[in-house]
């Protein structure tokens, strides 16, 4: 597979291509959780709050149902009194109850129905629940379903990787990245990956010197820095006498 990527990435972008060839085997570990369903779950509790925090609010959860985690029958029947105590605030309740709801009535189905669905199909089902964004969907796709070409263009990680590689002055506008990655299909999932390993790189002072110019690609103003203006103070005046 490197080697098939190596050469794709070789072929029609050579910055990517020699961060390639600096990295191991592309590979997108697997999400740990049984459904779309579950994967989804875990990401609204997770939004906004650090990993251990949702992680505690998981356990919680699940020790109200006997250890493991709830079906969308049982989250559409709970209350808000009953889920408070896990710690889950009330917009993440309302969150969890709608994402059950659309499980429940089919507006979102479950992984078999899904896995025969278009990657925009299935990120125009979970972003008509509430909490759940673009980017949430976009890497259920990648991290559950193991799709092959998905660009996350406003991963923070991923444009912070291309302008590192690229050495560019700002952020890339994530459109204008959305425009330049079509030259990476059929694999952008794995170029994203790339991307994430070019901030490793560039950690590590191992990231490659990019020869040519800058793409032309659309970038962010870069904020302009605030300056304290420093006001000098005047001596008194020594009159001699």
């Amino acid at each position: 597979m490197k080697a098939r990527l190596k050469h794709h990435f070789a072929v029609k972008d050579p910055i990517l291509g020699d961060i390639v060839s600096l990295t191991g085997q592309y590979q997108l570990n697997k999400s740990p959780y049984a459904s779309a369903f579950e994967t989804l779950a875990h990401s609204i509790a997770s939004q906004q709050i650090s990993g251990l925090v949702a992680r505690k609010m998981i356990e919680r959860l699940k020790a109200l149902h006997a250890g493991r985690f709830p079906t969308p029958a049982e989250l559409a029947d709970a209350t808000p009194e009953f889920l408070r105590p896990a710690g889950f605030s009330f917009a993440k309740i309302a969150a969890l109850k709608d994402l059950a709801a659309h499980c429940l009535d089919g507006r979102l189905p479950g992984d078999p129905v899904l896995a025969a669905m278009s990657d925009e199909e299935i990120i125009q089902r979970c972003v008509a629940v509430r909490g759940i964004g673009p980017w949430t969907a976009q890497m259920l796709l990648m991290f559950h379903f193991g799709r092959a070409d998905v660009l996350p263009v406003d991963d923070f990680g991923v444009r912070n990787g291309f302008r590192l590689a690229y050495r560019l002055k700002a952020m890339p506008k994530p459109r204008a990245l959305l425009a330049y990655g079509e030259r990476w299909a059929p694999y952008r999932s794995a170029a994203a990956w790339y991307l994430w390993r070019a901030v490793e790189l560039h950690k590590e002072g191992r990231l490659p010197k990019r020869t040519g110019r800058a793409p032309r690609i659309e970038m962010e103003k870069a904020k302009a820095q605030k300056t304290r203006k420093v006001r000098k103070v005047q001596k008194p005046k020594v009159t001699r006498t």
